[in-house]
């Protein structure tokens, strides 16, 4: 009985061992491989954009925490103190918790939230051809960005 109980033991703690996760290697790509022709740093990203709202970019970045792997969504840190709050296009990504702390290369669109001036996010030119709402961005919100692809760096 001892001799049985060992044995359990012994392939239980085996394969606690075995399940050791792997570093992740330079290199890998999740969802679409980016292309780096146009990268910049994430601590430029939003001075780019200016008064813009929108913008298809390349960005390189350090991961500071994974959100939730389903889905790929993360935070990259963007400079003075400031966040990019980034996830997925496709929520069919999963991205390993292990990504904290490395840098890497995302593809995809940067986007600033916006107030609208009446609340009205979604309301159209008026009666004669002018815009009706300005945007104004708020200074104390973060930048978003949705991803297509994402390649670890270092």
């Amino acid at each position: 009985m001892k001799l049985l109980t060992f044995f359990v033991l012994l392939f239980a703690s085996a394969t606690v061992l075995a399940q050791k996760e792997v570093p992740l290697p330079h290199g890998m790509v999740y969802g679409q491989k980016p292309d780096t022709t146009a990268m910049m740093s994430a601590a430029k990203v939003e001075a780019f954009m200016g008064k813009k709202t929108r913008i298809s970019t390349t960005i390189e970045g350090r991961v500071i925490r994974v959100t939730r792997e389903k889905g790929g969504w993360f935070e990259l840190d963007a400079g003075a103190g400031k966040v990019i709050s980034a996830h997925f296009k496709n929520y069919n990504i999963n991205i390993p918790a292990d990504l904290a702390g490395r840098k890497v290369i995302v593809e995809g669109v940067a986007a600033k939230q916006f107030i609208a001036d009446d609340l009205q996010h979604m309301a159209g030119d008026t009666v004669s051809g002018k815009k009706q709402h300005e945007v104004k961005t708020d200074p104390k919100r973060k930048v978003t960005f949705e991803v297509k692809g994402l390649i670890v760096d270092k």
